[in-house]
């Protein structure tokens, strides 16, 4: 990470929140769920949030910056050279590093399609970082999608959904299962999302070829997400208006958006904000190995890619293979290129996908009680703070 002038990772010689002295970080706008208060603070003791300072506690001066919580990435393969769809623990550490320096403090790793009992395997010890609090949960994004819409996906791998093999997939994650990428219109797809549905994990409509009716009898059924919205899937037509228009009109789903200037026209974002409202947007990465790292050859699952100029394609075919993006360079665009009112990225970076995950009560948001997960922004909203449970990751030597 090319980090803003003033800003170091943190380092064994820890900044006061790492030894349990409060802090009161000062003088920032900061976005709350009510609104920015301009020139506020946010209290920290120990790993939480506070309501009051007590008399110990050091202050840090951050007017003229912005304060905001912590990035909840719902869908992210892997970044820092790292892959979370088959990569080692030791990988997976390395990806989930590499997004909290820029922001994301809570991630959740996401599969690529592959073999069944390869990816029960894998579930198994992205399972464990889980339970031990390295990241927030798996996503399967495959293989229970459409062939005619398979992006990055080997399609002599994809199937379609038999409850019995969504099943043995949400027991491998030994409950740690957050989210499944399903083709709904496939046979299968609808009694997969009920499945889904009565074990709690989120049933999300993507790379499918599904009509408007089709992807409707899809949200009744109880599928809440768009995976990726507008990618991977059929254009509106104004005869034909095909999933996106049912996902974008149906209150119950939030839509993902990867905000990289590359999978989507700024005016396609500001259609799903204007439809959808910033309730029910999440903002995404989609990151692959290179999110953080650099061009070159990398594997997405079992498929080769090349990243130039930041952009991941398939070296077979030239399909889009994810983003090389990490959250506060969507953050960043959103507000500076979409022009979007901070708190709306807000709720769109963090407080949205927190709910959808179940971890409201903890993550999303700057409220007492809370974990103390935020990101401290510079006027050009460029990171130059990150700490997570009360410990700098990013620390911004800023007094």
């Amino acid at each position: 990470m090319r980090l803003r002038r003033g800003a170091r990772p943190a380092t064994t010689d820890p900044h006061p929140a790492t030894t349990g002295t409060p802090l009161v970080l000062s003088g920032a706008d900061v976005v709350l769920p009510a609104g920015t208060v301009k020139a506020g603070q946010v209290v920290v003791d120990g790993t939480r949030i506070a309501t009051t300072a007590l008399e110990n506690a050091q202050v840090i001066d951050l007017s003229a910056h912005w304060i905001v919580p912590g990035f909840v990435d719902l869908h992210n393969h892997g970044g820092g050279g790292a892959s979370f769809a088959g990569g080692t623990a030791e990988d997976v550490l390395q990806g989930v590093e590499t997004h909290r320096r820029h922001g994301t403090t809570t991630v959740v790793a996401s599969a690529v399609t592959g073999d069944l009992d390869f990816l029960a395997r894998h579930a198994g010890m992205l399972a464990e970082l889980a339970q031990q609090g390295d990241i927030a949960g798996i996503h399967f994004e495959g293989p229970f999608i459409s062939p005619c819409r398979k992006g990055a996906h080997d399609e002599q791998l994809l199937r379609d959904p038999d409850p019995a093999e969504v099943r043995k997939l949400i027991d491998a994650a030994h409950g740690h299962a957050k989210m499944m990428t399903l083709a709904t219109e496939l046979p299968g797809g609808l009694d997969s999302v009920r499945l889904l549905t009565e074990h709690g994990v989120i049933a999300a409509v993507g790379h499918t070829d599904a009509t408007y009716e089709q992807t409707l009898r899809a949200i009744d059924a109880g599928a809440t997400v768009a995976t990726h919205l507008f990618n991977a899937m059929p254009p509106i037509g104004h005869r034909a208006p095909g999933p996106i228009t049912a996902l974008l009109e149906d209150e119950r789903v939030t839509v993902e958006l990867i905000n990289d200037g590359v999978h989507l026209h700024p005016a396609a974002l500001r259609l799903a904000f204007h439809h959808a409202g910033a309730g029910r947007v999440a903002f995404i990465t989609d990151a692959m190995d290179a999110a953080g790292f650099g061009d070159g050859r990398y594997m997405l699952g079992p498929m080769e890619v090349e990243v130039a100029d930041g952009v991941a394609r398939l070296v077979e075919g030239g399909s889009i293979a994810g983003s090389t993006l990490t959250l506060d360079r969507a953050f960043k665009r959103a507000v500076t290129v979409d022009g979007l009112p901070v708190e709306d990225v807000v709720a769109a970076i963090s407080a949205n996908p927190a709910r959808l995950l179940g971890l409201d009560d903890r993550v999303g948001s700057l409220e007492p009680g809370k974990d103390a997960d935020l990101v401290v922004l510079d006027s050009a909203f460029d990171v130059v703070g990150v700490m997570r449970r009360g410990a700098w990751v990013v620390d911004p030597q800023l007094g």
